[in-house]
């Protein structure tokens, strides 16, 4: 099935993953077609599934420049000599999702060199939309050892000193760096890391929120912030439609905090030193989406609200 006018052709990466596997029902209800590109299957009935190594360089190129199914045979050849369209965005989430899966050599080595060869294949295939997958963790307490504050608050893309101290976010630092030399290299190439939040399904809010909000104290490596995951398919369609902007970084979390207090009032007694530089709203999350909103007119459809008591 060829994408509807306004749909797009996506490469999706790690579109398995518990990310992806929400994110990519939602771009199909926006008209997209989708070729998930993963090393483990994506149980979708209309999604293929391409089996790739993206450490290796060749397997990338040609996992950016395959097929979308096997149906695409019956078109009819093209110009160049081959039936392949060229995807219009790519969106790349396949990574190791944190430290400890695997050591921390492989971990950086799997992830910045991952990113590298998808960013790379995308430009010089002439693909002029590419989204990554950046993290919360770059903001450098997360993953630190023992307890750790925050430079300021709110954490905001352009304005923040990110210093990690752990391999997973300096992989994805890493990954960050090189979609601007890219961006730069090609010009007209619009290339948004999404630094992303903790991402919830909808089964977690249920199992696990009634202790997030209850016990807040377990929340501060995640800065009383999350994202819904169906709320991170809004965001990957949005960046997908938004062209111009050449390299962005967004954070990619819902709206509000994860606590029963005020935000002002929360950090105030948990974070006694750590400035907050500009006015916040009453509940506006920590790790704050304002620029997500302001410039592509993301709006929340899942507040941990609707589905938690308090």
């Amino acid at each position: 099935m060829a994408a509807s006018a306004a749909g797009k052709r996506i490469v999706f990466t790690g579109g398995s993953g518990k990310a992806g596997r929400h994110c990519i029902p939602y771009l199909l209800s926006r008209g997209h077609q989708i070729l998930n590109v993963d090393l483990a299957p994506l149980p979708h009935p209309t999604v293929h599934t391409l089996k790739a190594d993206l450490t290796d360089s060749g397997q990338t190129f040609n996992a950016l420049s395959s097929h979308f199914h096997l149906s695409h045979y019956d078109n009819p050849r093209r110009p160049d000599g081959s039936g392949v369209q060229t995807p219009d965005a790519v969106i790349h989430f396949a990574a190791y999702a944190r430290n400890m899966l695997v050591p921390d050599s492989e971990c950086f080595r799997g992830n910045v060199l991952s990113t590298y060869n998808v960013i790379e294949a995308a430009c010089k295939l002439g693909i002029r939309k590419v989204v990554i997958a950046s993290s919360e963790t770059t903001y450098g307490v997360c993953f630190a050892q023992g307890d750790c504050d925050y430079h300021s608050f709110p954490l905001e893309e352009d304005t923040y000193d990110n210093d990690p101290e752990d391999t997973y976010a300096t992989s994805k630092l890493c990954g960050e760096r090189c979609a601007r030399s890219f961006a730069r290299r090609f010009p007209g190439t619009d290339i948004y890391a999404l630094r992303i939040g903790n991402v919830i399904e909808p089964h977690e809010y249920e199992r696990d929120f009634p202790e997030y909000v209850s016990k807040p104290e377990t929340r501060k490596r995640n800065a009383w912030s999350y994202i819904d995951a169906r709320d991170l398919g809004q965001i990957c369609d949005l960046c997908v439609k938004k062209d111009g902007l050449g390299f962005q970084i967004f954070n990619a979390t819902n709206d509000t905090i994860t606590t029963k207090v005020p935000t002002k009032e929360y950090l105030k007694s948990v974070c006694p030193n750590t400035p907050i530089t500009r006015e916040m709203g009453e509940w506006e999350a920590p790790l704050s989406n304002k620029k997500i909103r302001d410039v592509l007119g993301f709006k929340e459809e899942h507040d941990w609200r609707k589905y938690v008591n308090v």
